[in-house]
């Protein structure tokens, strides 16, 4: 399951991000899209993320994930169309000509932190 790897590596990117924005505050929020055709498993990355976010930055933070679809662009008669796989075929013309734009996609979109200056204090 690489899907672990992937959960590893976010937790130290998300890290890294934090020190080199000065940010404070707990993380609540991560923002992921994962591709459709990304090769990667939705539901594994959320197994693994409540695996190994305990004793880490995001132990306490929601995951929400993205899925984008893919899109793919016929080059023999333009269309644009959402496929399903790498191995589609034009929806008009049935031409398997096509440039995949979008869907393997794999991002960190954004962090949310908790504001760690209570409300009504303005000192």
């Amino acid at each position: 399951m690489h899907e672990l790897a992937i959960v590893d590596a976010l937790i130290d990117q998300v890290q890294g991000e934090i020190e080199r924005a000065g940010a404070t505050g707990r993380i609540t929020r991560l923002d992921l899209a994962i591709g459709r055709l990304s090769g990667v498993c939705v539901d594994s990355v959320r197994f693994a993320f409540e695996m190994l976010s305990p004793g880490t930055i995001l132990q306490h933070a929601q995951l929400a994930i993205r899925e984008p679809p893919a899109m793919g662009r016929c080059l023999t008669c333009g269309v644009e169309a959402e496929i399903d796989d790498l191995g589609a075929l034009c929806p008009r013309c049935a031409s398997a000509d096509v440039s995949i734009e979008g869907g393997r996609e794999l991002v960190l979109e954004s962090i949310e932190l908790e504001d760690p200056t209570p409300c009504g204090d303005y000192r």
